[in-house]
């Protein structure tokens, strides 16, 4: 048995940083957070996707994690839709729901308002870890409670993710970016994709992301590669450490207006 839950307790992680905290109510997994600058898209002021593809990320694995424990949880899809420019300031809420909890797969959908206005909706199907050994040794938590340190640094900069060219962004393998099975985190991947596009688009923000996780991304630096026709993107994520194999292959919709 891997000790993994252990040494993520003792591991500062970037992502906790975003103070997004959850509580179950019920059936359903409630969370959030208050957006700060640090959390906004380069060149606006609006809550970046890939942030909200996080908490997606966090809220669906959670509601997974009941279902699989002591087994741990993978994102295989995850996207995120917004209806409008998301918001600058305030508190985010959001709630998730498992719509299937099967024998192999869990799939949940998460809905997210900010002052009671609904802004975005997202969905990530989830499966245990395949290497049976990675699990979960103490009781699983579903409450996560809000983290003290926040993020003193865009996000980006924080977790040392670097636009090199138009369309390309590298994100290296750290501690404090890992996710229980030792991997770069599906958080951390879509901020990557995220900023590949972004390089592309200056000052525009994401109305779509959708990221299919093919394998686990296990050595890096992760380099996301994208390319951007009418609003509409495509970006491959290849593992450059491990005979640079794609590991994430993700689609976006760009709003027309920043």
């Amino acid at each position: 048995m891997t000790e993994v839950d252990d040494r993520l307790a003792k591991r500062r992680h970037i992502l906790l940083e975003l103070g997004f905290t959850t509580k179950r109510v019920g059936d359903e997994l409630h969370g959030s957070a208050v957006i700060t600058p640090e959390m906004h898209v380069p060149g606006t002021s609006r809550l970046r996707t890939s942030i909200l593809a996080t908490w997606s990320d966090t809220i669906a694995g959670l509601l997974s994690g009941l279902v699989m424990h002591p087994r741990v949880p993978v994102t295989l899809e995850l996207d995120i839709n917004l209806y409008r420019p998301a918001p600058s300031t305030g508190e985010v809420r959001a709630v998730g729901r498992t719509v299937k909890a099967g024998r192999s797969v869990v799939v949940a959908e998460i809905e997210f308002s900010c002052d009671d206005v609904p802004f975005a909706f997202g969905a990530a199907s989830f499966m245990a870890a395949p290497n049976p050994d990675v699990r979960v040794s103490r009781p699983f938590l579903i409450d996560l409670p809000r983290n003290n340190q926040r993020l003193t640094m865009p996000l980006a900069e924080r977790a040392q993710c670097e636009r090199r060219s138009p369309g390309v962004a590298v994100l290296p393998r750290t501690e404090e970016g890992l996710n229980a099975a030792n991997t770069i985190n599906g958080g951390l991947i879509s901020l990557a994709a995220e900023e590949a596009v972004l390089s592309l688009a200056p000052g525009r923000t994401l109305c779509s992301l959708g990221l299919r996780y093919l394998q686990p991304a296990r050595v890096g630096p992760l380099v996301a590669t994208a390319t951007l026709r009418e609003g509409v993107g495509r970006v491959e994520l290849r593992d450059s450490g491990s005979d640079n194999r794609m590991v994430t292959l993700a689609t976006v919709r760009t709003f027309d207006e920043p």
